[in-house]
């Protein structure tokens, strides 16, 4: 059965969705069969990075409403065999239930090694859907304080939900702004702040930036890309120094 991985932060803009699948293109290298789902109705945008999006047809609300069976509408990308989408609906109407949310994943997980989530910014009702069903929760942040304060509303919201393996990645960080800011002395600071276990850091990175944006899934030697080798790694079960990725 695959593990659930909710992928969540507390505002928009962090990169969470990057993250999400960055991160589940580091699983597949790692041998693992994973399933993307996006869950920010309204708003999807994972099957534009991952250059899926002239593909679709049905998405999850169509699964739900009996448009389709769930093979219909779960979509795999094209240059990472392994790795495959269920697209978010179009309308914020079609938003899931928990409870329902909670059913297809518990269909679905039996089909692949892992299943990330990508969550709605924020702890509105699209979180509590798709926080449902997740083992653990991995928060997103950028090393700046609106975008940590929201990380720590969130962390608090997951235990709520009775999720309480939580940990953090740091996205998107260049040391010289970080720095030049000058709001926090170190990243220990921020992990501080934040209130959850660091899984990695993933420096600011032009090149993979670029190629999300025009469907190309981060891969080769990007720094991006190595740094999600090892948060992969580390999802994974395997113990794998923390450093500056």
């Amino acid at each position: 059965m695959g593990k659930v991985t909710v992928i969540t932060s507390g505002k928009g803009g962090t990169g969470k969705s990057t993250v999400t699948a960055g991160l589940g293109a580091a699983l597949v290298r790692r041998g693992s069969r994973v399933l993307l789902i996006d869950c920010d109705a309204g708003m999807r945008g994972i099957d534009l990075m991952l250059g899926v999006s002239g593909e679709l047809v049905f998405d999850i609300a169509d699964i739900i409403n009996g448009n389709c069976p769930p093979a219909s509408a779960i979509y795999p990308c094209k240059t990472i065999p392994e790795l495959y989408i269920l697209p978010a609906p179009q309308n914020v109407r079609d938003e899931l239930s928990p409870s329902v949310m909670k059913q297809l994943t518990k269909v679905l997980k039996g089909y692949y090694d892992h299943i990330l989530i990508d969550c709605p910014a924020g702890i509105g009702s699209g979180f509590e859907a798709a926080v449902a069903p997740a083992d653990r929760a991995v928060l997103v942040t950028n090393a700046e304080p609106l975008s940590v304060r929201g990380c720590e509303k969130v962390r608090r919201k997951l235990q709520y939900c009775s999720v309480n393996d939580i940990s953090l990645i740091i996205n998107r960080f260049n040391e010289r702004k970080f720095r030049r800011m000058g709001v926090y002395p170190d990243l220990d600071a921020v992990i501080d702040e934040a209130g959850a276990r660091l899984l990695g850091v993933v420096p600011e990175d032009g090149t993979a930036a670029s190629d999300s944006q025009k469907g190309m899934p981060i891969e080769g030697r990007t720094k991006a890309a190595y740094a999600f080798d090892r948060i992969g790694a580390r999802l994974d079960g395997r113990s794998v120094p923390l450093l500056m990725e």
